[in-house]
């Protein structure tokens, strides 16, 4: 049922603009790349297409890396971000963006573009780093996690100050970033975004059987003979890939990587991760194409920012597992 409402999610955002264009006609383009008008096949091609893969490939990035950071930190409410790692992608394009006073559009050429996805893969990757030395010294996961939050809250003292001191057009840019789109994802693009995706899952993939051991304590995942501190790099780097990726192409998307794990023990009914990993795929893919699909209830061309329509889907979903449970269950 939810590869059928997946694939029917994907062909409705195809089908959804301000240019109304048939399925049949759609189909046309998609599997021939012709059609009765060229604008059309401009349309799904380089616009419609490359949006719903790369909503796909949010909601599946996002959905994972927070499934591997509530179970390791045993955290209902822990995201992908909750290491700082999407503090630092910010950070990395606040320097580009108000360090040197040039504003998104500017840098909207494909070399501005690069440069914009460089700078956040740098400050994600610097916070990763930073993590990845603290976690060789430290064995208690939550003192990592409350140094995570630490690292995410000085990285955004930062921000702060660069926005207080930054001219108005470079805030504004930035503060638009900030808000988050699928709009700016191409086809090029995606040769890159993909791939990292990719890497990101397969080696979330290798931490299923970690993440299954730890769901009953660490003392018990040594006992099996896991090695804990291989198993966090592991998942560290796993959630820094994914979660980095999708902020330097997309922006800061939140609340998916919180309310779809949830959602997805709810409707398995099981703490296995294996089947909650294939589950987060499935579910955050269709969350994301969803927000897409309400960004653009407005019609006339006007697009919702895509955070603030995953906020409103989110927290009541965090909210209402919350007053239904009393408390969150893992095992």
């Amino acid at each position: 049922m939810l590869v059928v409402l997946l694939i029917f999610s994907f062909i409705t955002v195809l089908c959804t603009g301000s240019t109304n264009i048939s399925l049949r006609d759609i189909i046309e383009i998609l599997f021939t790349g012709q059609s009765v008008t060229e604008e059309w096949t401009v349309i799904i091609r380089e616009i419609r297409l490359p949006k719903a893969i790369t909503a796909v490939l949010a909601g599946m990035a996002l959905s994972v890396s927070g499934l591997q950071m509530q179970t390791v930190f045993r955290n209902p409410l822990a995201g992908p971000y909750v290491l700082g790692i999407s503090a630092g992608a910010i950070l990395g394009v606040a320097l580009l963006v108000m360090g040197t006073g040039a504003t998104v559009a500017h840098l909207a050429g494909n070399i501005g573009y690069w440069m914009i996805i460089v700078a956040a893969f740098t400050g994600a990757a610097a916070i990763l780093c930073v993590i990845f030395l603290v976690s060789l010294r430290i064995r208690d996961v939550m003192t990592i996690l409350i140094l995570g939050i630490l690292f995410g809250s000085i990285t955004s003292s930062f921000i702060n100050i660069l926005q207080y001191f930054s001219e108005a057009g470079a805030l504004k840019s930035f503060t638009v970033w900030t808000m988050g789109s699928l709009n700016g994802v191409t086809l090029l693009h995606l040769k890159a975004l993909a791939p990292a995706v990719a890497i990101g899952l397969a080696v979330a993939i290798l931490t299923v059987k970690p993440l299954n051991a730890m769901l009953l304590g660490e003392n018990y995942a040594r006992s099996i003979g896991v090695n804990i501190i291989s198993a966090r790099l592991l998942i560290f780097f796993s959630t820094g890939i994914l979660a980095g990726s999708i902020t330097a192409f997309c922006g800061p998307i939140g609340f998916v990587g919180i309310a779809t794990p949830h959602l997805c023990r709810i409707i398995f009914r099981t703490s296995e991760q294996g089947v909650l990993l294939f589950g987060c795929l499935l579910v955050g893919s269709i969350v994301m194409l969803f927000s897409d699909l309400i960004s653009q209830l407005p019609g006339n061309g006007a697009i919702l920012p895509i955070n603030s329509v995953t906020a409103f889907i989110g927290i009541p979903v965090v909210i209402w597992i919350i007053i239904r449970n009393n408390k969150f269950i893992f095992t």
